[in-house]
């Protein structure tokens, strides 16, 4: 009777500790803008008809021009 009343203080605690600390987002993360660049549509470099990353390398100048 001692050992599950001595489990079930724990889970308890262990619960209540995980809800209280409330996961903390920084700051600049609510301002932040993302860019998503889908290799196999964005250039491709060997005339396989699917982008790859030396297709991306290529456009970094392009990238860099519209301001990521």
């Amino acid at each position: 009777m001692k050992r599950i009343l001595f489990i079930s203080i724990l889970c308890l605690l262990a619960v209540s500790g995980a809800l209280a600390q409330k996961p903390t987002q920084p700051s600049w993360l609510s301002e932040a803008v993302f860019y998503q660049i889908y290799p196999s549509s964005f250039q491709d470099s060997d005339g396989d008809g699917y982008g790859d990353l030396k297709g991306i390398m290529s456009r970094l100048d392009y990238i860099k021009s519209i301001g990521v």
